[in-house]
């Protein structure tokens, strides 16, 4: 099968059958020599399975496209929508762009970093959080905005986060 790299992460990273059954569902969409296009869709399925794609996963993989591992690692650096670190399991990205900022994205970071206790990039004890600042996400006229997994909330407020918060502690 794929080979597992536990020199790379905490834990060895064994794709599941169903993981490997989705991924080589994709590969056979693309021609043979053009594999490498199935990247994206792979990491997708791996960052929902493990909540972020490790170097070891990324090895995996590029095994299984029969590619570099660099091929990988510089589309997974590239798309600030994998996380390459492991996070919370609500990943509060908050806009950093000039609309947002001008209509206070930094005064909810402070007050995100107060409230969870943490640092951007940083994981609650409890595990559930994790926050860190984004380039533009299309929402200006909405500012200040985050996106959380596929949702958007706009107009933040610091009683608006409060109220999110409380509400992905109960979940």
């Amino acid at each position: 099968m794929y080979s597992n790299h536990p020199s790379h992460s905490q834990q060895p990273i064994v794709f599941s059958q169903e993981m490997l059954d989705q991924s080589q569902e994709i590969i056979k969409h693309y021609p043979e020599g053009k594999q490498k296009s199935a990247i994206l869709p792979i990491m997708h399925i791996v960052q929902k399975h493990f909540g972020w794609v490790s170097v070891e996963a990324q090895d995996i993989i590029a095994e299984m496209l029969k590619i570099k591992p660099i091929e990988v690692y510089e589309v997974a650096t590239f798309y600030t929508m994998f996380h390459l670190h492991p996070v919370g399991k609500y990943v509060l990205e908050v806009c950093r762009t000039g609309p947002c900022m001008i209509r206070g994205a930094e005064d909810i970071c402070k007050y995100l970093e107060k409230k969870l206790g943490i640092k951007e990039g940083e994981i609650t004890a409890d595990g559930l959080f994790t926050w860190r600042t984004v380039e533009c996400l299309g929402a200006c006229g909405y500012a200040p905005m985050m996106q959380v997994g596929e949702h958007y909330h706009e107009y933040l407020t610091p009683e608006k986060l409060d109220n999110l918060i409380s509400d992905w502690k109960t979940k």
